[in-house]
């Protein structure tokens, strides 16, 4: 049988969800909830986003149960499945509803705006049995993965160093911007850095430390551009990140990293529109070729998965998601006092 899913939020990952889960197996939507009238209508053409992703145009709506009442969607018994796509600030409390209403539910990253909702959302679902995911989708991105599977696979040798860029123009494109208040969104150092911070927390744990350096955007008095090293007890590794929303309108979304293993370097950047360059020892140069589905709906597609087999979606670990929310406040902390800032 398949998961049914009820997708609550209809904006750009809504939208990105609802049409990835089409395309995958074991899953079938069968509600969504949005207060917007035009978008319950299947009309999402102002439905925008940074990403290239399938947003726009009309969907056919008729075979699905449409609320425009939170409520409605958790009192329908028929949905295994809360998919929460709604603006930062409402992922605790509407994870909270789900869960005691007895559904499992995978929540947008990040997992809330501070770390003890994430730990309100965490014993809620210890509490009641229920998986409680987040989407985390970067582990999903094959060309992050690959730096995952040589670390684990040592084929290179250790992973000695690694750097992780992160750069958007301002968004514009969030129904009453929500995105530009950090009192909602967490600003970029939460709401765009998540992805970061989670990567390097599933390559490495968390750091005992971070020192973070960069600017606050006066207007919104929340961090526009960022750099952090994350420091470990073992010395073995130099990590750092730069992220924010600096960039003019003209540069709407780049990452890429530079991994650095003992007799390898693989680097790759988004905008280059080319997959992940490996140079090895012996002075080779080559293109990492990148299978797989997309990422969105690889990830759905691990969730459904675990769902459907009754295993534990470990890729999809609120605890994780949990840190690596810890891990950016502690990086926002340390911009603002100019000082190290220990985790442990």
């Amino acid at each position: 049988m398949a998961v049914k899913v009820g997708i609550a939020g209809l904006g750009f990952m809504g939208v990105t969800h609802y049409r990835s889960y089409k395309k995958i197996k074991g899953a079938q939507i069968i509600a969504v909830f949005t207060r917007d009238p035009k978008k319950l209508a299947g009309d999402w053409r102002d439905v925008r986003g940074n990403l290239p992703t399938e947003t726009g145009g009309k969907e056919d709506l008729s075979r699905v149960r449409r609320y425009d009442r939170l409520e409605d969607l958790l009192a329908d018994p028929d949905v295994d499945l809360i998919d929460i796509c709604l603006p930062t600030h409402l992922h605790s409390e509407t994870a909270i509803k789900a869960l005691q209403a007895g559904k499992n539910v995978l929540v947008e990253k990040p997992i809330a705006l501070s770390v003890r909702d994430a730990d309100k959302m965490l014993e809620t679902a210890h509490k009641v049995g229920k998986h409680l995911m987040v989407g985390q989708v970067l582990r999903f991105f094959p060309e992050f993965r690959v730096i995952k599977d040589y670390k684990d696979q040592g084929i290179y040798g250790r992973l000695k160093g690694l750097h992780i860029k992160r750069i958007i123009s301002r968004p514009t494109w969030a129904a009453d911007n929500w995105f530009a208040d950090p009192e909602r969104s967490g600003g970029p150092i939460v709401d765009l850095h998540i992805h970061d911070a989670d990567f390097i927390v599933f390559l490495f744990g968390l750091p005992r430390a971070v020192t973070t350096v960069g600017w606050t955007d006066p207007s919104r008095n929340t961090p526009e551009y960022f750099v952090s090293q994350y420091h470990y007890d073992d010395g073995e590794r130099t990590v750092t990140a730069q992220g924010g929303d600096p960039a003019m309108p003209g540069l709407v979304f780049e990452h890429g990293y530079d991994a650095y293993f003992e007799r390898a370097t693989i680097e790759f950047n988004s905008q280059t529109g080319q997959p992940p360059t490996l140079y090895t020892d012996d002075g080779k140069r080559k293109e990492i070729k990148i299978k797989g589905p997309d990422a969105f709906q690889a990830e759905l597609q691990y969730a459904i998965t675990c769902l459907d087999k009754g295993e534990e979606p470990v890729l999809l670990d609120a605890k994780a998601a949990r840190d690596a929310l810890l891990l950016c406040l502690k990086e926002k902390e340390s911009l603002q006092k100019g000082k190290t800032i220990r985790l442990s």
